[in-house]
């Protein structure tokens, strides 16, 4: 999947007991969607992590910054329905 958007909210670059680089950030995205043959507007905030290089690559990025990211979905833990985009792609 593709998720195009801006930069918000970035947390620190942080690093896993067995040194992987890991950074949690949150994308907000806005596009005009076609839904039954009626364009709709859609605004979403995203959840989203990166690992290893993705994650140092994107914490060189600002909030505001325009992205595109190639990934999948995850829940955010066993014990959450909620979801993450798990990042794998940075496309600009």
């Amino acid at each position: 999947m593709l998720l195009s958007g801006t930069l918000l909210e970035m947390d620190a670059l942080r690093h896993s007991p067995a040194g992987v680089a890991v950074l949690n950030f949150s994308v907000r995205h806005a596009s005009s969607q076609i839904e039954a043959g009626r364009a709709r507007e859609v605004e979403c905030q995203v959840a989203a992590v990166a690992l290893g290089e993705l994650a140092r690559l994107l914490a060189e990025r600002r909030p505001g910054d325009r992205v595109t990211l190639g990934g999948f979905l995850a829940s955010r833990s066993h014990h959450s329905a909620q979801l993450v985009l798990h990042a794998t792609q940075l496309r600009d």
